[in-house]
């Protein structure tokens, strides 16, 4: 248990630039106490003291205005900033490097027993005041807007904004565009964030297509180079658009 308040106290030095001393986290941080009579109450709860659990997390409540249920689960080095009115259900999972804001709520959508809260994979970012409910899970790596509301999973590396909430971009999948964007000689607003406009979508779906056909070439030169063809001249002509290289053909 030493050594989980010791990695909390160094997290906060990590992601907050306003922490000046170690006994300044250990007194004025909320969401340092929360996190940590967390761990006192999560073991109550599993040693089946559900009563004294309760009152563990009930306390925790009434100092920090943070709301934890002793039966959620939460890993290591997760960050609390602010925390007033972050309320974790019962059957909540939050990985490992998971960062929550204040006015954060991990909620359910029904009364029925079992799963009903989210799980947020490891490196989970979520903003303030936003809502993520059900038994959805946030990708790895993923970021959740201030104030949006999710009631739908989440893919790894991805960004969720709005009521509700809808996915901006996969970060792969954005890199990816923006490389063959690039290599085409397309604008900035071809790769544009804005899913809202049909414009954008259609050159979404362009490039996205331009990419897959690009990876099946290159598993079938590949293929035909394990056999023993030399591929080098198709592979020049797969790799001739470049920015210049419709210009040569207009000229």
């Amino acid at each position: 248990m030493l050594d989980r308040l010791r990695e909390n106290i160094r997290v906060v030095f990590d992601r907050d630039p306003a922490a000046r001393t170690v006994w300044e986290v250990v007194t004025c941080y909320p969401g340092f106490h929360a996190l940590s009579l967390h761990l006192v109450s999560n073991g109550l709860w599993r040693r089946d003291c559900k009563w004294l659990a309760r009152f563990v997390s009930h306390l925790g409540r009434f100092f920090t205005g943070i709301e934890i249920h002793p039966g959620a689960t939460i890993g290591r080095r997760v960050f609390i900033d602010h925390g007033m009115g972050i309320v974790i259900g019962e059957t909540a999972e939050i990985g490992d490097d998971c960062t929550l804001y204040h006015g954060v709520t991990l909620g359910g959508t029904s009364w029925n027993h079992g799963k009903r809260h989210p799980t947020l994979e490891a490196g989970v970012i979520v903003g303030a005041g936003a809502k993520i409910l059900g038994p959805v899970t946030i990708g790895s790596g993923a970021k959740v807007g201030s104030n949006a509301v999710v009631v739908k999973p989440v893919p790894p590396g991805a960004t969720a904004v709005g009521i509700p909430a809808r996915v901006i971009e996969a970060d792969e999948q954005q890199s990816a565009r923006e490389e063959k964007a690039e290599a085409l000689g397309f604008s900035a607003y071809g790769i544009s964030g804005d899913m809202n406009d049909p414009v954008v979508k259609a050159i979404h779906g362009m490039l996205d297509h331009s990419v897959t056909t690009d990876h099946k070439i290159d598993a079938i030169l590949k293929k035909l180079e394990q056999l023993g063809i030399d591929c080098a001249e198709e592979r020049a002509t797969a790799d001739r658009f470049d920015p210049n290289y419709l210009n040569k053909i207009v000229d």
